[in-house]
């Protein structure tokens, strides 16, 4: 099944790139804690509900209350305070599987992670149920029918659920630019036209220097 998302609906949960730190270190440590979350809700039966609190807590909580988001992530408490907060203010309405990583992670000192462990969490899923985001680009919106012939034959070849992202960029005069993972097609009008233009110069520069060198000789 594909699916498709207009240039004007917002992001899809957890499909956006890591975010909460740039450190690579980090956001593998925060892939580590995901995918000891996801194990353990699967094996409970709970992904989806861990999925949808861990979605909640990012989504409704932490933009409706964003000092509370500073208070047990900042460094202005400690741990023992953090863990009297993050009672007062889950339990009974999370999960028990769901309020004890909040605790493990306050041990460890990494709920500053929690927006990339949120991340890490959704890419998990994705990739356990085989969906791709494939990143659009296209010099004009894309019709109806262009949309779901290209989420068609992409979901075919890819053979994966997909999720289409569809950017405009008027910049790229035609044609597009498919991105999905590691897999970048770029087939835009401004791309041939940097080609063709790089290979007429190389070509030019070529007959100068073989005229030079008849010349020499």
């Amino acid at each position: 099944m594909t699916q498709t998302r207009g240039p004007d609906q917002p992001p899809i949960l957890g499909e956006e790139p890591l975010k909460g730190t740039s450190d690579v270190g980090a956001q593998r440590i925060a892939r580590v804690y995901a995918e000891s979350l996801y194990s353990v809700a699967s094996k409970q039966g709970q992904a989806a509900e861990v999925l949808e609190e861990v979605d909640s807590l990012i989504r409704d909580v932490f933009r409706g209350r964003p000092q509370l988001e500073l208070l047990i992530t900042g460094s202005a408490i400690g741990r023992t305070a953090k863990e009297d907060v993050i009672k007062s203010a889950f339990a009974g309405r999370a999960s028990d599987t769901f309020l004890h990583f909040l605790y493990v992670l306050n041990h460890h000192d990494r709920l500053d992670l929690l927006r990339t462990i949120h991340s890490a969490l959704h890419q998990i899923d994705n990739e356990r149920n085989n969906r791709i985001r494939v990143h659009v680009q296209t010099a004009t919106p894309l019709a109806d029918d262009q949309r779901e012939r290209l989420t068609t034959q992409l979901g075919r070849d890819l053979q994966a659920e997909v999720t289409l992202d569809l950017q405009v960029d008027p910049d790229l005069l035609g044609g597009m630019v498919v991105r999905a993972g590691d897999y970048v097609y770029d087939h835009s009008v401004r791309t041939q036209l940097a080609t063709f233009r790089k290979e007429l110069i190389e070509r030019m520069s070529h007959e100068i220097q073989s005229r030079r060198d008849r010349f020499r000789s």
